[in-house]
């Protein structure tokens, strides 16, 4: 795909900004809309183009791209859109949302004579603003390949995960994985603090040895062996706990849906819950090791 097409970017977050701020650091003409005037002004900063209105911003754009933080608001934002969408655009929804609402977004897309792609991402903020996403799509393969050049700007590995929800579907069990991966990590070294074992200890024994996993090697929950893990900073996110919740919670609703079992998924969508409640709306989610110690 050429540079010179026109890119349409809803949602200019936490996440959403700094995408849109590498897709013109690319080449890309970028015009972009969010409902905060301040998450607006920072993506002018970083030379994208503001719109008035979600309908403005796509009137002359190539491709489509929302980030937006839940399926309803997905689903809002193309009905508003798609009859202001000029002909032949490529739709990219990169929430995290659930795998009906992306289905149904799929065929908003096709009802009005267009084509879409789901494709979360997978790598927090840091990897938004370093370009080095993970992009789960689910889509037809022509669309997925017309729409790789525009997340190779973004990110640093795209997978086609196969038809439409299945970007979604790939997303959700990734993070129930993380979610499981990471509670069993902070039970190893709650536990490991009570026998009298050093962080540095378990870690290099867990690190090279079976219990090998990414929220021990890469996010380890307490401070010392990986020194960018947010434990070294006070569980500021990083991951923030809300939004793992949120993953959780899509988990266990397509599980549901699918007549699937995750004993293990539930019990740490409950476990996240308990630690959100107790007041870790601004906390990492490897911080709830505190929870577990106590």
């Amino acid at each position: 795909m050429s540079k010179t097409v026109s890119i349409a970017f809803i949602g200019l977050g936490n996440m959403g900004g700094p995408m849109a701020a590498n897709l013109v650091k690319a080449g890309f003409q970028v015009t972009g809309f969010d409902l905060s005037a301040s998450h607006l002004d920072q993506a002018k900063a970083q030379g994208v183009a503001a719109a008035s209105s979600a309908q403005d911003a796509v009137k002359a754009a190539d491709v489509v791209i929302t980030m937006l933080p839940a399926g309803k608001h997905v689903l809002g934002v193309w009905q508003d859109v798609l009859a202001a969408t000029k002909a032949g655009a490529l739709l990219i929804d990169c929430s995290t949302i659930d795998v009906e609402s992306a289905r149904a977004a799929h065929a908003l897309a096709t009802g009005h004579g267009l084509t879409a792609l789901d494709a979360p991402v997978s790598g927090g903020v840091g990897g938004a603003q370093g370009a080095t996403l993970t992009f789960m799509c689910g889509g037809a393969t022509t669309d997925f390949a017309r729409a790789r050049p525009v997340l190779e700007a973004m990110g640093k590995k795209i997978v086609h995960c196969g038809e439409a929800g299945a970007g979604q579907a790939a997303k959700i069990c990734n993070n129930m994985i993380l979610g499981i991966s990471m509670i069993a990590v902070c039970e190893g070294f709650a536990l490991a603090e009570k026998l009298g074992l050093s962080h540095q200890a378990l870690f290099d024994v867990a690190s090279t040895s079976s219990g090998q996993c990414w929220s021990l090697t890469t996010y380890c929950p307490v401070p010392g062996p990986v020194p960018t893990s947010p434990a070294n900073r006070d569980y500021q996110p990083g991951f923030a706990t809300p939004l793992m919740l949120k993953d959780l919670a899509l988990s266990q609703d397509a599980a549901q849906s699918a007549g699937a079992q995750t004993p293990l998924g539930a019990k740490a969508t409950e476990l996240y819950q308990r630690f959100l409640d107790s007041g870790a709306s601004e906390k990492d989610f490897s911080g709830i090791i505190a929870m577990l110690r106590s």
